[in-house]
């Protein structure tokens, strides 16, 4: 199911389809290579003096990683992610050899920015998430003491919004997409004042 942005000019057609749609087709396989596609799109994001703060545990569903991430999960996140071709969870690195590694978490949503739009670019679908235990992730996986679970990330095929079964999961599906315009997001003169 497409729901392309609504823009008020044209953007790169990989930003204007990406969303996140719960519905996952739960007989889509992800192959290795596309995979391997989104991890190389994440690893080459920009980042604060070339740090790399991000890393990714990576599960594909019918092995042993997917049920573990699965787990991690909050319940509303696992009655429909359980069906997704892959589960992933984006961690950051905290700390290098120099110290401190400034902006980790920004560095970690660029790259998980290019994951997604990458599996735009795929005709995948994923869904970002905040709903799971950073600290069942960080047991489970024996995350070292400067490494930071910060996102959940289902990817797979996308599949027809009924298998939701859920009757408020399915209008949302089916809902339009909504932003603040952009009178309302980019300031010019004072904040407040429109940009544009």
């Amino acid at each position: 199911m497409r729901k392309p942005a609504e823009t008020s000019v044209p953007v790169a057609p990989a930003i204007a389809e990406r969303w996140s749609p719960r519905a996952f087709d739960e007989t889509a396989e992800i192959t290795a290579a596309q995979l391997t596609a989104l991890l190389e799109a994440a690893r080459w994001a920009p980042s604060f003096g070339n740090t790399q703060p991000a890393r990714y545990l990576v599960g594909r569903r019918g092995g042993p990683v997917f049920p573990r991430i699965l787990a991690t999960l909050n319940s509303g996140n696992q009655a429909w992610a359980f069906r997704a071709s892959a589960l992933l969870i984006g961690v950051m690195v905290t700390t290098n050899e120099k110290g401190e590694v400034p902006y980790a978490d920004y560095g970690l949503g660029l790259a998980t920015e290019n994951l997604v739009l990458q599996a735009v670019e795929l005709g995948l679908i994923a869904h970002q998430m905040a709903g799971f235990s950073p600290e069942r992730v960080h047991e489970e996986f024996g995350l070292p003491a400067d490494a930071v679970a910060r996102v959940a990330i289902a990817v797979g095929s996308p599949a027809d919004p009924s298998v939701l079964d859920d009757p408020r999961r399915i209008e949302r599906e089916l809902g339009p997409r909504r932003r603040l315009p952009l009178a309302e997001f980019a300031f010019g003169e004072k904040w407040g004042s429109p940009a544009l």
